[in-house]
């Protein structure tokens, strides 16, 4: 379940951002990192620990819609300069951090305590997350599915020519796609810096995993996210378990690989021929 809640919750803003716009943010795990970073200050600063982890986030997307306006608005529809920029926006942060904050910052210990179930102790800060994390998939299937905003993302997300023939602002789409994703960045960072060590090298614990969630889940952001964090989190935790945390990243990697080899449209794109099949046979 840990893992679970990991690879939804660090891939989910990346799944936005890539699944809708089609950038490649390198730059991701540095805005997990700033919300971490703007979670722990306000909590230093005496503000109660779920309001900080909102900071964090509405801090993180702030952000996000200037290096929106000022960079990422002209990379819409070039993946490759997208690498280059976002690359060369992940060092920036990432040596401003060191330079500010120093190497690392002492933030406060996971909450909540935790309980005991057959002798072997669970922290119930990270059973929450893994509820928050199912909450999150459930809100953002409302928010896609069945609102205005859900519809014009994805008619830009299908068809950018045609959603915008009928009327759709695709340029302001884009922009609030790209800050729904960097708060959900920032959202994770702020989650998950009460249980590691915060430092400018925070995210870079987040970026592979959820790359190889994302890309592993297709091109639908929500179904596939969904579908590839439980695969991932279970093939992940399982190794860990038996074998350690190193072997458990290496068989995240090969499972990825196996995966995208033998079906390089991911789980949704699976999950989609699978429902044409159904409706072929039916009709």
């Amino acid at each position: 379940m840990d893992s679970f809640s990991f690879l939804i919750l660090s891939a989910i803003g990346l799944a936005i951002i890539f699944g809708m716009m089609g950038v490649i943010n390198l730059a991701h795990g540095e805005f997990i990192m700033l919300g971490a970073y703007i979670t722990t200050l306000s909590c230093l600063a005496g503000v109660p620990i779920p309001i900080a982890i909102i900071l964090g986030s509405i801090g993180v997307g702030i952000f996000g819609f200037i290096v929106d306006k000022l960079i990422i608005r002209h990379l819409y529809g070039r993946p490759q300069d997208s690498v280059v920029a976002t690359w060369g926006i992940s060092l920036i942060m990432g040596q401003g951090m060191l330079i500010l904050m120093g190497p690392s910052l002492q933030g406060p210990s996971t909450p909540l305590g935790s309980f005991s179930v057959g002798g072997i102790n669970y922290s119930l800060y990270r059973l929450i997350l893994t509820i928050i994390a199912c909450l999150l998939v459930v809100l953002l299937y409302w928010v896609f599915m069945h609102t205005k905003f859900g519809l014009r993302s994805r008619a830009t997300m299908q068809n950018e020519e045609i959603a915008r023939s009928l009327g759709t602002n695709t340029s302001q789409m884009y922009t609030l796609t790209f800050v729904v994703g960097s708060m959900f960045a920032g959202l994770t960072g702020g989650l998950f810096s009460f249980t590691m060590t915060i430092g400018p090298t925070f995210g870079t614990g987040f970026l592979m995993e959820s790359f190889v969630t994302v890309i592993v889940g297709g091109a639908n952001p929500l179904i596939g996210t969904v579908m590839s964090g439980g695969t991932l989190g279970i093939v992940h935790s399982a190794l860990s378990y038996i074998f350690g945390t190193f072997i458990g990243r290496v068989g995240l990697l090969v499972a990825a690989i196996i995966f995208i080899r033998l079906w390089p449209t991911g789980f949704s794109g699976l999950l989609e021929k699978k429902i044409l099949r159904v409706k072929k046979t039916n009709g």
